[in-house]
């Protein structure tokens, strides 16, 4: 398999200074890769460390040791050791993120919350808008809130903004933090199309889905993680 992310010998774990040095080992030596078209689902025991190992992917957090391979503008970059300019580069053109939490500017209207990854690459805001505001009526977002700050909006609301920004351009790699939680039976069908079209499209998909019926419909395999679990090829 051609692969788009491989991740080697990765390890990670936490240090509470505040509590006499303890430390948390996350992940000891986990491995995956990941080709076009796929989408893994990652099961395992809460604290296991499937949050942790999308927010490394995505260079926020430090990584202890090993690589986080991915294939961007035609090369090879190791996310555990590329620095902020690189990562911001791969966050505009290779890896989008729908995390959990919406997490925006206050006061910047929703339709331009869902703009924004369009508008750094450069495309003409007549053009950006029309493609946010058509996501934004796809998932039920009333357009009377289309000129409104997220921040005051439910929290299904949000979770669909953030679905909307992380779907608007298009990524060869995404990373999905539990997309379709707090979604109604409705939205949560709409959520699963635009997911199912993008790895139509090609793109690369890693998440959490904690629904077993999402996670079966949603990847085409499944990764375990626990402690000294090192993942599957």
């Amino acid at each position: 398999m051609d692969w788009i992310v491989k991740i080697e010998n990765l390890k990670k774990r936490f240090v509470l200074y505040t509590q006499g040095h303890t430390e948390i080992p996350v992940l000891d030596g986990f491995e995956m890769a990941l080709g076009a078209g796929e989408s893994v689902g990652l099961v395992g025991p809460s604290g296991a460390g499937k949050s942790t190992l999308l927010r490394l992917m995505y260079g926020n957090y430090i990584t202890e040791a090993g690589k986080i391979r991915v294939r961007h503008n035609q090369e090879i970059v190791d996310m555990a050791t590329a620095g902020p300019h690189t990562i911001l580069e791969i966050r505009k053109w290779t890896i989008g993120y729908v995390s959990q939490f919406l997490r925006v500017i206050p006061r910047v209207p929703a339709v331009q919350v869902v703009m924004e990854p369009l508008r750094g690459r450069g495309v003409a805001e007549d053009s950006a808008r029309d493609q946010a505001e058509s996501l934004l009526g796809r998932l039920h977002i009333p357009r009377r809130l289309w000129s409104l700050s997220p921040t005051t909006f439910s929290g299904g609301e949000q979770q669909r903004i953030n679905i909307a920004r992380g779907f608007i351009a298009p990524f060869p790699v995404m990373i999905l933090d539990e997309p379709t939680a707090s979604l109604d039976p409705a939205n949560k069908k709409t959520v699963k199309e635009l997911i199912l079209e993008a790895r139509a499209r090609g793109t690369a998909m890693v998440g959490i889905f904690h629904d077993p019926a999402d996670r079966k419909d949603l990847s085409t395999r499944t990764v375990g993680i626990s402690l000294h679990n090192n993942g599957g090829i």
